[in-house]
């Protein structure tokens, strides 16, 4: 099953609350500080506080020290991928483990795999739609794709 993390699944809640805090009506620009996110999300502020800084280190937001800080985005949320999200928080994106061979770690399989191929082209479609969606698309509060289910046709 393809699924996000925990951990990847904070860090899209917690930026998509920081750019909707600093680009929102009520005070733009403000700082968003950990407990801010935690507390409205329910997540558990030492992970979230881990989440956060990995960010920061990976350029998505920025940190504010002092009494009143916190974070900002580090860049506008239309430049902000959900595909380098994940990777900052997950690193390389891959479905298989031979996605992402590194020298001299080779899939024993490799020669007689019959679904490398298929299974590459899908990763790269996967790829390329989390890469042409954007943290700015996050905010616009409709869905960003349409998905039907050949499993959920016919049910009510």
């Amino acid at each position: 099953m393809l699924k996000i993390s925990k951990k990847a699944d904070y860090a899209l809640m917690a930026l998509q609350h920081i750019a909707s805090v600093q680009f929102g009506d009520l005070t733009p620009g403000r700082v968003v500080n950990t407990k801010e996110i935690a507390e409205e999300y329910h997540i558990p502020l030492e992970l979230l506080a881990k989440v956060l800084q990995t960010l920061a280190k990976n350029g998505m937001i920025e940190s504010h020290n002092g009494p009143k800080g916190g974070y900002v985005l580090g860049r506008n949320a239309s430049q902000i991928t959900i595909a380098q999200i994940l990777e900052s928080i997950e690193g390389p994106l891959g479905i298989t483990d031979c996605s992402h061979e590194k020298d001299g770690d080779v899939c024993l399989q490799r020669e007689h795999c019959n679904i490398r191929t298929p299974l590459l082209k899908v990763q790269d479609s996967i790829y390329q739609l989390l890469n042409s969606m954007t943290l700015q698309d996050m905010l616009g509060g409709t869905p960003l794709i349409t998905i039907q289910s050949s499993t959920a046709q016919g049910v009510e």
